[in-house]
Parts: structure tokens; C-alpha cells; sequence
């Protein structure tokens, strides 16, 4: 069996990444003697989001998720690579009607929310400056948009600062809609609400993504979260997409030696030890640069000397479901086609 680089099988693909590179300048102490220049934060990534369906990204801090969001949302330009909505690439610098095709909810809302500015007026001021709806609506609007995050009408009137922390994250939410995005990039946006609020805020996601037909690209370190909200999951390790598949499938068939570590790390109610809860508490890779072949192999209980020396592309083992390993789907190294794998050097990888 040979590998098999294509993407995955989609009828309906709202956002297609082909090959995404996002890198940036290394400079001072970060830039080593004789090392690379750049830092490649998403590297080579392919990730398909299907069309209405929400897409969970998961991975150990620091492997590029939050840039790969950002790079969608057209706040990062790709040094490499290319993406497409609804078939169409994306420039360099979007025009203000491909902004609002795509928006972001982020960790921290206060990082999108006004603190001088009520709601009402912020809203409104967005509605405004994209000419989202006539003048003489735009108070209707604010109140339509309020309320369909859970807020009251009177949150017109009040200061992000004298909101909770669920409510900041509503108005994140209804700041994001009030663009009517097609694609929502939820950033982290339940990691810093206790439990109780995390329910109710997945649940208004869900509610608003099959109310309004969104595709939304869920990232996430909680994969208890991902499978609870999303259609497929894809795992991410040192800036590369490593494994994409429905969410059952993920869970309960992994392929990547990766995948089945993070999902390793989810409490068990059988064991005395109940491990790690979220994926950044387990084990993190060494950051002294991407290793050659597989960036994995230093970790993987698998390797073998193929995977020392040969980087694995993501191997379509199934119409829905792929990973970047040599032994996915009951391949063997005898199997690998070495023309479907590229050999690359520690500074070819971060370069």
C-alpha cells in the first residue's frame, strides 16, 4: 500500500488549507549561532472544515493552533500555502467582505470587547462601519443580537467590565455574529469559565451554529469539550496537522501513536489515578527544533528507523479519516513508498 497525500473526502467544504506555512523571524537569544532564521509555527498544514459542521483542533500549547486560527480569520498572513473559502483563495489583505465571512471568539473576550465602550454602542458601531443593516434598524439589531447570545436588552447599557465572565464571553460571541459570519473560529473560549458556565456556553454555540448554518473550527486543549461539540476532530503536533477523522472515530480508533497519548491523558472513573485532565498537562515535546523524519518519533513508542529519516504525509486511510504515520491503518514500514515521503533536516523544518 502506498501513501496517499489527497484530502480527505468532503462533498461540502466551507474552508479548504492546502499546505498552510506561518512563520515568523527569530531575533536575540531566540535566534541560535548557525540555527534557522524563522520559526515555522503551522507547518504544511492541510485541514478541510466541511460545510454547517464543527471541526475541534486540538494539541499541546505552543503547536501552532491558536496561529492556524488566526491565519483563517485573515489576522496573520501565511508565508506559504493557501486558503479557500467556499473555493475561493483568500487574499493577503481581505477585503472588508471576506472579513466578515470569517470571524474569531477569543479566549480572553476582553481582548475584542471595548472597555470604554458600552455594548449597545460597540455593536452598533460595527453595524455601522460594515453597513450591516439600515440606520433605523440598528437598534433593533443590537437588541436581536443581545438576545440571541443570552443577554438581556438592558446589556445595551452596561460596560464589559460589569459583566461575568460567561457574559463577556456572550458579548464576544454576539460581537463576532454581528458581522453574519459563515465560519466562526472559537479560540479557547471556555478555558477560563468554571464548569457550570461551560455548559451553558457550548450549548448557546451549538444552538447558534445550527440556527444560522455555521462552520466552526472549535480550538481546544479539553478534548471531554471537543467531543461533546464537535462532527470531526483534528489533532495538531509541532505545527502540522497530524491525524483528521469524525470525532467517534478519533476517539474511539485512533491511527496516531500521538492522538492515542492525548486521548491516554483523559480521566478514567475506573482508575485510582485519574492522570491528566487536559492535554497540556502531559509531557511536552523538547523545543530544540523539529526533529528529522517524523517530528513525533523522539516520543513514539513505534518508531522505527523509517520514521528517523522519512517525515509521513497524511495517509488517507479511509474517505473520512487520515494520519501522518508510517504504521497508520495496518501499514507496516515494509509497505512505505519512499517517494511518498520527504526526508528534511532540522533547519529545513523550521526554516
Amino acid at each position: 500500500m502506498t501513501a496517499d497525500p489527497t484530502a480527505l473526502t468532503v462533498a461540502d467544504p466551507a474552508v479548504e488549507i492546502r499546505g498552510l506555512e506561518v512563520s515568523f523571524a527569530l531575533r536575540g537569544s531566540a535566534r541560535r549561532r548557525g540555527g534557522p532564521k524563522r520559526l515555522a509555527a503551522v507547518d504544511t498544514v492541510d485541514l478541510v472544515l466541511p460545510r454547517g459542521q464543527a471541526v475541534g483542533l486540538v494539541g499541546e500549547s505552543g503547536c501552532g493552533k491558536t496561529t492556524l486560527g488566526r491565519a483563517i480569520v485573515g489576522q496573520l498572513p501565511p508565508t506559504a500555502g493557501s486558503i479557500l473559502v467556499d473555493g475561493a483563495t483568500m487574499p493577503a489583505k481581505r477585503s472588508r467582505a471576506d472579513q466578515r465571512r470569517v470571524q474569531m471568539v477569543f479566549q480572553d473576550p476582553m481582548s475584542s470587547l471595548n472597555p470604554k465602550m458600552k455594548l449597545g454602542s460597540m455593536l452598533a458601531e460595527l453595524l455601522t462601519v460594515h453597513d450591516m443593516v439600515p440606520r433605523q434598524q440598528i437598534e433593533e439589531r443590537v437588541y436581536e443580537l443581545l438576545t440571541s447570545v443570552g443577554l438581556p436588552g438592558r446589556a445595551r447599557d452596561l460596560y464589559p467590565e460589569t459583566l461575568s465572565g460567561g457574559q463577556r464571553q456572550r458579548a464576544g460571541i454576539a460581537r463576532a455574529l454581528a458581522l453574519a459570519p459563515e465560519i466562526l473560529v472559537a479560540d479557547e473560549i471556555t478555558s477560563a469559565l468554571d464548569v457550570s458556565i461551560q455548559a451553558q456556553v457550548l450549548t448557546l454555540l451549538l444552538d447558534l451554529q445550527d440556527r444560522l448554518g455555521l462552520t466552526v473550527l472549535f480550538i481546544s486543549h479539553n478534548l471531554a469539550v471537543l467531543r461533546q461539540v464537535c462532527d470531526q476532530v483534528a489533532v495538531m503536533y509541532l505545527g502540522r496537522i497530524v491525524e483528521q477523522g469524525p470525532t467517534e472515530t478519533i476517539f474511539t480508533q485512533p491511527e496516531h501513536p500521538y492522538t492515542r497519548l492525548l486521548l491516554s491523558s483523559i480521566p478514567r472513573l475506573d482508575e485510582v489515578n485519574l492522570g491528566a485532565t487536559t492535554v497540556d498537562e502531559i509531557d511536552r515535546p523538547v523545543s530544540t527544533g523539529i526533529p528529522v523524519g517524523c517530528r513525533f518519533h523522539p516520543r513514539c513508542g513505534l518508531a522505527a528507523t523509517v520514521c528517523t529519516t522519512d517525515d509521513p504525509m497524511l495517509f488517507t486511510g479511509a474517505p473520512d479519516h487520515a494520519a501522518a504515520c508510517h504504521f497508520a491503518f495496518g501499514r507496516g514500514a515494509e509497505n512505505v513508498d519512499p517517494a511518498a515521503s520527504h526526508p528534511r533536516t532540522i533547519d529545513e523544518g523550521t526554516s
